[in-house]
C-alpha cells in the first residue's frame, strides 16, 4: 500500500474532530519564551493537526488572493537568502534605497506582485549590520561569506516562524517590491535545535517510545499497523513536540508492528503546507516494500545467531591497519550464478554461510593467501531492486547464450528488464540503517537482520572481516511525494545540500546531502555506530567521501575508536575507514567547508583511493580515450597505434614509472626518490599532467592502492582494450598478473576488485551498475571469466562499440580454464609473498623512507622496468632495527616489457639473493627463469613478469 495515498488513512483522518490517541506523552519542555509581538502569539495559538489530512498539497482554508502577473511571481521558487543564526539572515541583495523585511505565512499564502506583498501573517523589518557576517557564520557557510548581514529585532522568538512559509523582500517606501526570495534554514535550525538525545524507536520492558527530530513540522502523527500489508491502521497517535523533537510512548505490544510518520510541514519545493508520509530516518527494520518501518528490537536474543555476543573474540586478528588487504564484492555477484547453492539462497546473505559452495571455497582460498577484509557493495535499503522477488523479470540464460559474442541482442534483452530485475549495485540510498530486503530470504519481519548477522559471522569465521560500502553523500529521493524520499519529507530543505538559488545540488549524482549541517552529521555518526555495534562490521568505505566534511570523518573515527569489547561488544579501534577522496562539485577547494578530500585527510589515518597509481599502471584515466596505454599495457614498448608521438609517449612512460614508484612507497608526500630526470624530489613534488601533486599521504594507512574497482571496466577488460589487438591471450593474462602484483607488493593498503584474480570480464562494459547478472557474472568454478557475452549495454558503451566488437568477436581473446587457474594461483602467490615479510607492510612513513629504495632511476633508466629494494636491519647491529626474522633484504623487479630484460646495479652486488621460495614452487614456469648474478649485481627477468628476490638471514 502506498504511503502517500492510503485510503483507510484518509477515512480515519478526515473527521474534523481529531481521533482519540492512545499512549502516554512525555511532559513538554518548558522553554523560557522571549517577548514577541502579540500577533505572532495569536498566530500559533491553535495546533495544526486539527486540519484535515489529505494525500495532496494543503493550503490554508482561508481565501487566497490570486497574484497578478509580476516579475516577482516566481520569487518563492528560489531560496537565495540564508537564515544563518537566530538573529541574522544573509542575503546578497542590492537593496538600493529600499528596506528589507521578513515575511511569514502560516497557511503558505505568500505572494509577491508589482504592488507589494500579500498573504503574510507576520512582517518584520530587518536592519543591515554594516560589519557583515560574523566569523562563525562564514566559517560554517564559506560560500556566502560576502553576503549582506540582515539583523532581526532583538528579543524575537523565532521558533514559531520556522514552521511557516518564509520569505524576505526588499520594499520601497510605497510598499512595492524591488526583490524577493525564500530562505534556506539550516543555520538557524542548527543553532536553535541541535539535539543529542534519543531518536528512532527505544525499547524498554514496558513500552516502546518514538522520537523524531522535526523542528519545522506543524504536527506529527504515527500510523501504527499490525502487519506490513494491513490497510487500516491499528491506531493513529499524535506526537508531542519538545523543542523540535516529537515523541510518544506506546505499549510494549507495538514491538513487531509497523509504523509510518505523517508529518504536516511547509515544503519549499511545492511552496505549500503538505502532509508527508515517511519512514523513520532511524528505522532499523522495514516492510518488504520499504514503505513502512518495522518496530524491531535489535537487542532481542531471538535475532542473534548462536555465539553472536561473543563474535568479537572470534574475529581474525589485525595487529595494524597496514596488515589489511581488501577484496571488493557485490552480494548478488557472489552467488547469483553459483549452481553449487540452492536457488533459494543464491544472490543473498545466506550464500556466505554455506561452507562448501564454490564461492565460499574461493573466499577461503583468498583468506588463506592473505585477504583480510571483504568490502561489500551497498547493503542498506536502496532503490532500484524490488524487495519482492516475485515481481522480478529476467531473461533465460539459455536464450542469451544462443547469440554471438559480439551480438547486440544480449544487451537489448537485458536493458529491457534492467529496472525490473534483481540487480543493481545499490548506490541509491533510501534508508541507511536497514539491511537491503532483496538479499534476505524474506524481506518482511526481522529475517534480514538475522541473515545479515549470520553473513558477518560466517565471513569472520573463515578469517575475513567485513567492510560496508556506505553512501552518505546523496539520497535517491526528495520532495514530499516521492516514495523513496524520507529525510526531505521530515525536515524539508535541511538534509539536502542546496545551491545559491535554493535548488538541490546533484554533483554526486542526485540529491547531495549536507554533512556540514549538525543533524545530518549526527545521523551519519549514529548510523556508523549502529552498523558497528549491532552488526559488528569491521570497516566502512565511504562513497564520494570528498563530499563529506573532514570534521565529520574525524568525529566518525573518534566515536568508533571509543567502542570497547567489554562495554559495546566490539573493538572500535580495529574499524578501518577509507573512501573516495575526490574533490569536485560544490565542495571543491573547501567550497562548503574543509572536506574529506585526498589532500585534506593527510595525517588523519583515514584512507583514500590512489587513482594515480591506477592511471599510471593502466594508462589514461576512466574519462580519457580507452586506447590510451600505460606502464603495463604497452606504452612505447608495444604500441597499439593510438598515439604516434613517440617522444611524448616516452616522456609519459617515464613519468608513469615515477607515479607508480611513489604509489609503491604508500603515496607518501614526503618520501624522497630520484625521478625520471635524475633529480631528488619528494612525492608531493612529482606532478600529474595537470600539475596536481601525486602524493598526498602522511601515513601508509592513508593510501589505498588499486588498479580496478566496481566502477569502469574490469582489469582484464581494460587490458584487452589497451593492448595491441594482435597479441596473444597468454600475454594479456600475464599483464593482468603484472598489474595485480604491483598492488600486492606496494606499501599501504592493497585493494582488489572481485574477479581481478580470475581474469574477470564484463564483456567490456564500462559501467555495469544496472547490467544485470548476465554481464556481472562471477564463476568460482573457474570455467569461464564471462568474456564475450555480447556487446555491453548501449547507454554507456555505444561510442566504444566499434572498438569492442572486433575484440569480442575474436575467439583468441577468450581465456581458457587453464588461464583462469593460473591467474588465481599467481594472485594468491603474490598475496602470500606480501605476508611472508613485514617489510611489505611497514607501519610508518619514517620506516618506508629508511628502508624502501628505487633503483633503475634517472635519465638512463631501462624503460618499462621498476626495481624496488626493501632493507631490514640486523640484531645487535647499529642502524635499522630488525623486523623480519627470515629475510634481511628484498628486491622486487617489475618488467612490463614484452621481452626479457637485464638490470645490473653496483649497489646490489655481493648479496645472497635468490628467487622467493613461493615463486620457485609455483606452476608459473616463466618466473622461474628469473636470475641474479652475485658478482655483477645483475638481474635477469622474463617478459611481463614481477620477480621477487630475497636474502635469507644466516642461521
Amino acid at each position: 500500500m502506498s504511503i502517500l495515498c492510503s485510503s483507510p488513512l484518509l477515512r480515519v483522518s478526515s473527521s474534523p474532530t481529531p481521533p482519540t490517541f492512545k499512549g502516554h506523552f512525555p511532559p513538554p519542555l518548558r522553554l523560557a519564551r522571549r517577548s514577541f509581538v502579540s500577533k505572532v502569539k495569536h498566530l500559533f495559538s491553535h495546533p495544526f493537526y486539527t486540519h484535515p489530512i489529505r494525500c495532496c498539497s494543503l493550503t490554508s482554508m482561508s481565501a487566497q488572493t490570486s497574484p497578478s502577473t509580476s516579475q516577482f511571481q516566481d520569487s518563492l521558487v528560489y531560496s537565495r537568502a540564508y537564515w544563518v543564526t537566530e538573529s541574522i539572515i544573509a542575503w546578497n541583495v542590492d537593496a538600493g534605497n529600499s528596506c528589507c523585511y521578513l515575511f511569514a505565512s502560516k497557511g503558505s499564502t505568500l505572494s509577491f506582485t508589482d504592488d507589494g506583498v500579500q498573504g503574510q501573517d507576520v512582517k518584520i523589518k530587518l536592519e543591515e549590520d554594516r560589519y557583515g557576517l560574523p566569523a562563525n557564520v562564514t566559517n560554517k557557510f564559506p560560500h556566502i561569506g560576502d553576503y549582506r548581514a540582515l539583523k532581526l529585532p532583538p528579543g524575537l522568538d523565532v521558533r514559531p516562524l520556522l514552521k511557516c512559509q518564509l520569505a524576505v523582500a526588499s520594499l520601497y517606501s510605497d510598499g512595492k517590491c524591488s526583490n524577493a526570495t525564500g530562505l534556506q534554514l539550516a543555520g538557524v535550525l542548527d543553532e536553535l535545535f541541535s539535539y543529542s538525545g534519543p531518536l528512532g524507536a527505544l525499547y524498554s520492558n514496558e513500552a516502546v517510545s518514538l522520537f523524531l527530530w522535526a523542528p519545522t513540522a506543524q504536527a506529527v502523527r504515527a500510523c501504527i499497523y499490525r502487519d506490513d500489508s494491513d490497510r487500516i491502521p491499528l491506531e493513529i497517535v499524535q506526537l508531542e513536540e519538545d523543542n523540535g523533537v516529537w515523541s510518544t510512548k506506546g505499549p510494549k505490544g507495538w514491538e513487531g508492528c509497523y509504523y509510518v510518520y505523517e508529518v504536516s510541514v511547509y515544503h519549499p519545493s511545492t511552496q505549500k503546507n503538505e502532509k508527508c508520509y515517511a519512514n523513520d530516518p532511524y528505522a532499523r527494520g522495514l516492510s518488504s516494500d520499504g514503505q513502512r518501518t518495522l518496530l524491531v528490537n535489535l537487542g532481542s536474543d531471538s535475532l542473534k545467531p548462536e555465539g553472536w555476543d561473543k563474535l568479537a573474540d572470534e574475529k581474525p586478528e589485525i595487529l595494524s591497519f597496514v596488515d589489511i588487504s581488501i577484496y571488493e564484492l557485490h552480494i548478488r555477484d557472489f552467488s547469483a550464478a553459483d549452481h553449487t547453492l540452492d536457488s533459494k539462497i543464491r544472490g543473498g546473505y545466506l550464500a556466505f554461510t554455506l561452507q562448501d559452495s564454490a564461492g565460499v571455497r574461493h573466499l577461503k582460498k583468498l583468506s588463506n593467501a592473505g585477504i583480510t577484509h571483504i568490502h561489500l557493495l551497498p547493503t542498506f535499503q536502496f532503490a532500484g531492486v524490488d524487495d519482492n522477488k516475485e515481481k522480478w523479470k529476467s531473461i533465460d540464460a539459455e536464450t542469451l547464450e544462443k547469440f554471438s559474442p559480439d551480438s547486440s541482442q544480449q544487451q537489448a534483452l537485458i536493458t529491457a528488464v534492467q529496472n525490473d530485475d534483481g540487480y543493481n549495485w545499490g548506490y541509491n540510498p533510501v534508508i541507511w540503517g536497514v539491511p537491503k530486503g532483496s538479499y534476505a530470504s524474506n524481506a518482511n519481519g526481522s529475517c534480514r537482520t538475522i541473515e545479515f548477522r549470520k553473513m558477518v559471522q560466517a565471513l569472520n569465521r573463515i578469517g575475513l572481516r567485513v567492510v560496508l560500502d556506505v553512501v552518505y553523500n546523496h539520497l535517491h529521493g526528495n520532495g514530499p511525494f516521492d516514495e523513496n524520499s524520507v529525510l526531505d519529507k521530515i525536515v524539508p530543505g535541511y538534509y539536502l545540500r542546496r545551491n545559491a538559488d535554493g535548488f538541490i545540488e546533484h554533483s554526486t549524482c542526485v540529491n547531495n546531502t549536507a554533512s556540514e549541517h549538525f543533524m545530518v552529521e549526527r545521523l551519519i555518526l549514529d548510523d556508523l555506530l549502529h552498523w558497528t555495534v549491532n552488526y559488528k562490521v569491521d570497516g566502512f568505505r565511504f562513497d564520494l567521501m570528498g563530499h563529506i566534511m573532514k570534521r565529520t570523518m574525524m568525529k566518525a573515527k573518534d566515536v568508533l575508536c571509543s567502542l570497547t569489547t567489554d562495554r559495546d561488544g566490539v573493538d572500535g579501534s580495529s574499524v578501518y575507514l577509507y573512501g573516495e577522496g575526490w574533490d569536485f562539485g560544490e565542495v571543491a577547494k573547501n567550497g562548503r567547508g574543509v572536506n574529506a578530500s585526498q589532500f585534506n585527510l593527510c595525517g588523519t589515518g583515514i584512507g583514500s583511493f590512489n587513482d594515480r597509481i591506477r592511471d599510471a599502471i593502466l594508462g589514461g584515466s576512466p574519462f580519457g580515450h580507452p586506447l590510451q596505454q600505460g606502464f603495463v599495457t604497452g606504452l612505447v614498448l608495444q604500441p597499439n597505434g593510438h598515439n604516434h608521438d613517440t617522444a611524448a609517449e616516452r616522456r609519459m612512460l617515464a613519468v608513469s614509472k615515477d607515479h607508480i614508484q611513489v604509489g609503491m612507497a604508500a603515496n607518501l608526500r614526503d618520501f624522497v626518490l630520484t625521478n625520471c630526470e635524475g633529480e631528488e624530489v619528494k612525492g608531493s613534488e612529482v606532478l600529474t599532467h595537470d600539475g596536481t601533486p601525486v602524493a598526498y599521504a602522511l601515513f601508509p594507512t592513508e593510501t589505498v592502492n588499486y588498479v580496478s574497482a566496481h566502477d569502469n571496466e574490469t582489469l582484464f577488460d581494460i587490458v584487452c582494450l589497451k593492448t595491441p589487438i594482435e597479441i596473444s591471450v597468454d600475454e594479456r593474462c600475464r599483464i593482468n598478473h603484472l598489474a595485480t602484483s604491483i598492488i600486492a607488493l606496494s606499501q599501504g593498503i592493497p585493494f582488489f576488485h572481485s574477479g581481478d584474480e580470475m581474469l574477470r570480464s564484463k564483456s567490456l562494459d564500462r559501467d555495469s551498475y544496472n547490467s544485470g547478472d548476465w554481464f556481472n557474472r562471477l564463476d568460482f568454478t573457474y570455467n569461464s571469466n564471462n568474456w564475450g557475452v555480447g556487446l555491453p549495454p548501449k547507454e554507456k558503451n555505444e561510442k566504444s562499440w566499434p572498438l569492442i566488437k572486433p575484440r569480442l568477436a575474436d575467439p583468441l581473446f577468450k581465456p581458457q580454464k587453464s588461464h583462469i587457474l593460473a591467474a588465481v594461483e599467481n594472485f594468491s602467490n603474490f598475496l602470500r609473498i606480501r605476508y611472508s615479510s613485514p617489510l611489505f607492510r611497514l607501519r610508518t612513513a619514517n620506516a618506508i623512507q629508511a628502508r624502501v629504495r628505487f633503483h633503475n632511476t634517472g635519465a638512463s633508466w631501462i624503460p618499462g622496468v621498476i626495481v624496488m629494494s626493501i632493507e631490514d636491519g640486523h640484531e645487535a647491529v647499529p642502524g635499522l632495527s630488525q623486523l623480519d626474522p627470515i629475510y634481511s633484504y628484498i628486491i622486487v623487479i617489475i618488467n612490463s616489457c614484452p621481452t626479457k630484460v637485464s638490470f645490473a646495479s653496483p649497489a646490489l652486488r655481493a648479496r645472497t639473493l635468490q628467487l622467493h621460495p613461493i615463486q620457485l614452487m609455483s606452476t608459473d614456469h616463466v618466473v622461474k627463469d628469473s636470475a641474479y648474478e652475485t658478482s655483477t649485481g645483475c638481474f635477469t627477468v622474463p617478459p611481463r613478469t614481477t620477480s621477487v628476490f630475497v636474502e635469507p638471514r644466516k642461521m
